[in-house]
């Protein structure tokens, strides 16, 4: 009997060693003048026409033409290929902010000449790096019209070890792979660190489906922030570059949704952490001049902590989570605007089943990030929120166990907002190898980029862990 008894008691702790990883730890939109701007859906964005009533950094540098200078941007959005010949190309310097479309925005990193193009390296830059004075605003924009971007193949979808062993140091001088054309609607596929994902929206919500199968694990899920009908709206007012006001909410109603199945026969546990390489955008025009877009990413991190070398477990869950989103700042006071609301309406937790052999566990964090900004991808910078949600789930050892098979479930939804850029640490690693391989060309050298640029803040919605059933070997004291 004794050896029943401790295979409970390692579950029970790795019950409470995977449960802790889900502790997540003005002026209205216009359409622009003609000519102002490259048609409704250009490929990289739609020019900027300042008004006079918004004043922008001393060091931006408005390129001309729009979409229509771009020859290419590689996938990882850092080298952008432009016709020399586009107005003031020529007083792009590093150091200098690039402002070419909505998308096409950041700090000019190094210059070269190749065949004919511009190339230039850019990183992130937050607002205030971009407007030193401009109020703007919105109220009740539609979110049902979306436009996918997808990045294509970029370094850092892949592990830093693969992604840095195939960066030579021309790397930014040979003709990148060009990124696919946008297309209408919210679906696309893209691969990342070994998962195929497929990302939907916006009928019924915003979510991932992932597949993941190296010959001894097996992994597929979708996670969805569901939501009915959604819109936004939006303020932000700058002053002397600094934001004296910033208020976004979206609407609509919300709620969270997974469902996975996981596998294992002789692979080995892993953890992985990345962006979605897909940016589903609702274009919102020219505000006071400036080419704003409200833009939705999403994050994706799976860890299996699997005991045995075989076994498979299934789960599926739905809950009801809060009416509104978002948050507001002003004079230096900040507050989240999270109307929560709750309520079960699909068990996880009485969802589990599977054919462990010994102690299965996994977590699935899914990250939905609303940015009201510009640039793109990984540099989207602006008005931001974002809902972490972190589903675990355990399930024991069917072997040996004649009264028991413990199941446990751990649920934690944060909220993280700011005003600016926010990068996953581990993307950054990626990318400033790269950036450390390359040979400057009119930069005395290329810097890193950070990996967060303006001020942030974050607040717990949700958490609770259940075991069943309620008995000491579970983990959890009867009663």
């Amino acid at each position: 009997m004794r050896r029943p008894v401790r295979g409970r008691r390692l579950l029970a702790a790795g019950l409470v060693v995977l449960l802790a990883l889900t502790g997540c730890g003005a002026f209205g939109p216009e359409p622009g003048p003609a000519g102002a701007g490259d048609g409704e859906q250009p490929r990289y964005g739609q020019a900027p026409a300042p008004g006079k009533d918004v004043t922008l950094q001393p060091d931006v540098v408005l390129v001309g033409g729009g979409s229509r200078t771009v020859r290419s941007v590689s996938p990882d959005g850092l080298t952008w290929r432009l016709d020399p010949r586009a107005r003031d190309a020529d007083r792009l310097a590093p150091g200098r902010v690039m402002f070419l479309t909505g998308r096409g925005v950041g700090r000019v990193l190094d210059l070269a000449e190749d065949g004919g193009d511009l190339v230039v390296t850019i990183g992130p830059v937050t607002l205030t790096e971009v407007i030193r004075d401009g109020t703007f605003g919105g109220d009740d924009v539609a979110l049902d019209r979306p436009t996918v971007y997808v990045a294509g193949e970029p370094s850092w979808t892949r592990e830093a070890a693969a992604a840095g062993g195939t960066l030579g140091r021309s790397r930014p001088l040979a003709v990148a792979p060009a990124q696919p054309p946008p297309a209408p609607g919210g679906q696309a596929g893209a691969t990342a660190h070994g998962y195929r994902v497929q990302t939907f929206c916006c009928a019924g919500g915003v979510g991932t489906h992932f597949t993941y199968d190296d010959g001894g694990l097996r992994l597929a899920g979708t996670v969805t922030l569901t939501v009915g009908r959604p819109a936004a709206s939006f303020h932000l007012a700058v002053g002397a570059g600094r934001v004296n006001r910033a208020e976004l909410e979206i609407g609509g109603g919300f709620g969270i949704k997974v469902d996975f199945t996981a596998g294992i026969d002789g692979g080995q546990n892993h953890r992985r952490t990345f962006p979605v390489p897909v940016d589903i955008a609702f274009p919102i025009g020219l505000v006071a001049g400036l080419p704003l877009s409200f833009t939705v990413s999403q994050t994706l991190e799976v860890a299996t902590a699997f005991g045995a070398r075989r076994g498979t477990f299934r789960g599926a869950g739905e809950y009801a989570l809060a009416g509104k989103l978002g948050f507001g700042y002003a004079d230096g006071r900040v507050g989240s605007r999270v109307t929560e609301g709750f309520a079960r309406r699909a068990s996880l937790l009485d969802s589990l089943t599977g054919v462990p052999v010994g102690v299965m566990g996994l977590v699935v964090r899914h990250g939905v990030r609303f940015t009201m900004g510009i640039s793109a991808f990984l540099f989207t910078a602006g008005i931001w929120f974002e809902l972490i949600t972190s589903y675990g789930a355990t399930i024991g050892s069917a072997l040996g166990a004649p009264y028991a098979l413990c199941r446990g479930v751990g649920l934690g939804v944060r909220a993280r907002f700011g005003i600016g850029y926010r990068i996953l640490e581990p993307v950054v690693q990626v990318i400033n190898k790269f950036l450390s391989l390359l040979s400057p060309s009119r930069a005395p050298r290329i810097p890193p980029i950070v990996a967060s640029g303006g001020p942030s803040w974050s607040a717990d919605v949700y958490r609770n862990q259940e075991v069943i059933p309620p008995v000491s070997i579970c983990g959890q004291l009867p009663g």
